[in-house]
């Protein structure tokens, strides 16, 4: 699949399209607490997501057997809901979700606080959202896409921690996942060129410890290798005449 450039009206609609999930996401951070299954979650999200009139586009997704991706403390993505997993005090949660509006997708993820959480954990979750802004700074016409990339890698490194490498950022539009992927870490290449129109899911995956991950039996939830603390942030961007605008994020 080629890289696609969005039309005025694609845009538009990928723009409502991150509003509502924008929307959403507030939703969830306002739900998350100490004694709620990741399951309640899961089903609250798609209400949402449903509420707005949209899909959600995990839901059944290569065979993602629910509409929230819900990750706790060392899983790092992809975390399946159940009845069965409580959140606790002190506990942290990566809450990954999108929906179509219109044909069009979004994509975000946000890690949160459960609770009163250690200051550890509190860093890391700061971190792992400032590589982001870090990142779209080169963001910008004329820069290239593994410019984002080194970026990203380099806050997260002057931190003390490490980048995700199994996993990584994606294209997005009329197709969840489309051309280019997006590594958070330094490339020996530089990448193609970042073009007006592009639009680009940027979604840094940090570890408090090493950056090996590992697949659980399930055959979808990633979790670290040494059973460190992981965060998520991810916003969906589209390149602008001058810069980027974050379509799933409006403060």
């Amino acid at each position: 699949m080629a890289v696609t450039i969005k039309s005025k009206k694609e845009i538009e609609l990928m723009r409502e399209a991150g509003k509502m999930l924008e929307e959403v996401h507030n939703k969830l951070a306002d739900f998350v607490k100490p004694g709620i299954s990741t399951l309640e979650i899961d089903q609250f999200g798609e209400k949402a997501i449903r509420d707005l009139g949209c899909v959600p586009n995990f839901l059944n997704y290569n065979g993602y057997p629910a509409s929230i991706c819900v990750s706790v403390n060392d899983e790092v993505v992809h975390g399946i809901p159940s009845k069965d997993r409580i959140l606790q005090d002190g506990d942290i949660v990566s809450l990954d979700a999108g929906l179509i509006h219109e044909g069009y997708h979004s994509d975000a993820a946000r890690t949160h606080a459960v609770g009163n959480i250690s200051e550890e954990a509190k860093r890391l979750i700061e971190v792992t959202k400032q590589s982001f802004f870090e990142g779209i700074k080169l963001a910008v016409p004329g820069n290239h896409l593994f410019d984002i990339s080194e970026a990203i890698q380099k806050y997260v490194e002057s931190n003390g921690y490490s980048v995700v490498r199994d996993l990584v950022g994606h294209g997005i539009g009329t197709h969840l996942h489309e051309d280019p992927q997006i590594p958070n870490f330094k490339q020996r290449r530089k990448g193609m060129k970042l073009r007006p129109g592009m639009t680009l899911a940027i979604e840094p995956m940090v570890n408090e410890g090493s950056y090996d991950v590992v697949w659980l039996d399930d055959d979808w939830t990633v979790v670290t290798e040494d059973g460190s603390l992981a965060a998520h942030y991810e916003n969906t961007i589209v390149i602008t005449e001058d810069g980027c605008e974050i379509l799933t994020l409006s403060e």
